[in-house]
């Protein structure tokens, strides 16, 4: 299993800070998350039903009907790599573990790249995946780019494989309306933008053969009826939607002015993370971990990425402990 953000009850037993009294900032997603009402205790007695207007709510937040529900992009990223027979994939030399790992784990000869690389690589590719924008990086490419690279891997038989769990704040960036042409394949999820990561539940976008493949991959039932209910609610709420799409970008501007006024200048980030390298970066997760502040820590390269604080008090306890560290 790969070590991800999160743990804090783990960090609460190593350091002696009682959970509640942590501000984590480890998982990137959304400290703002949509207020989930009471379920209908239904949902709970009966099997997850496809006609309970999950779909629907889909096709008119996203934009287009050529999806399937998942549990969770991790889903996904686990069963894609099933569904080709073994060959070469290009992913980012530093980005979201679970992608190389799945790959690797099915027998494909996976090749790093640094985002300079892609394009002078790619016809020697079969399949292209990118997170987009990149976790932990930030980095994202121009959807132009995007375009041509899709059209060069399609015309072979390629894939190109697109991670948009952090993208709902911008979806203009998005290849989303593209999608339904072979080759194309895009991963969204709930859990950041929403702040539902304990729904496991997200959704797969490609054209209709993959996924009626990958659906018999999953088998039935994928998400549970309480959390198909949830999200279908999330997806109707547009007022929440446009008000965190003005919200999100603000307070990551203002996490990147509050670190760098403690020298710790991000190097990239995204309306819901800011990310940077450190030749300490160890050291100072430590000390931040002293005063309960959890932060998401990565060894190669050394760096650290700091998700959004959820509140005033939040937003002072990072303050004092940046200036303690």
């Amino acid at each position: 299993m790969l070590e991800h953000g999160g743990g804090i009850l783990a960090a609460a037993q190593r350091y002696g800070i009682a959970a509640e009294d942590w501000v984590d900032l480890s998982t990137g997603l959304n400290p703002h998350g949509w207020p989930v009402p009471a379920v209908d205790a239904r949902a709970w007695q009966r099997l997850p039903e496809p006609d309970d207007g999950l779909e629907n709510a889909a096709t008119a937040f996203y934009g287009t009907e050529a999806h399937l529900a998942v549990a969770g992009s991790q889903a996904a990223i686990q069963a894609l790599p099933r569904l080709r027979a073994p060959c070469r994939v290009g992913l980012l030399d530093f980005t979201y573990a679970e992608h190389p790992y799945a790959w690797q784990r099915q027998g494909h000869r996976i090749e790093r790249l640094s985002p300079d690389a892609i394009d002078a690589q790619l016809d020697q590719l079969d399949v292209l995946q990118l997170t987009t924008p990149n976790n932990p990086t930030g980095w994202l490419p121009e959807p132009r780019q995007l375009h041509d690279w899709l059209a060069r891997l399609a015309a072979r038989g390629g894939w190109l494989l697109l991670d948009e769990t952090f993208l709902d704040v911008t979806p203009e960036r998005s290849l989303l309306p593209l999608v339904g042409q072979p080759g194309l394949i895009v991963l969204r999820s709930i859990g950041k933008f929403f702040g539902l990561a304990g729904a496991r539940a997200g959704f797969v976008f490609a054209w209709p053969a993959l996924l009626q493949a990958l659906q018999e991959e999953l088998g039935p039932w994928a998400l549970a009826g309480p959390t198909r209910q949830a999200v279908r609610l999330a997806l109707q709420d547009r007022d929440w939607h446009a008000a965190m799409r003005e919200r999100l970008p603000r307070e990551s501007i203002r996490l990147a002015a509050l670190l760098s006024e403690h020298g710790l200048t991000p190097d990239g980030g995204s309306p819901m993370f800011q990310w940077l390298r450190h030749n300490d970066a160890a050291v100072v997760h430590r000390q931040l971990a002293r005063q309960g502040v959890w932060v998401r820590l990565f060894a190669e390269p050394a760096s650290l990425r700091f998700g959004l604080p959820a509140d005033e008090t939040a937003w002072a306890r990072l303050a004092q402990a940046l200036s303690r560290s």
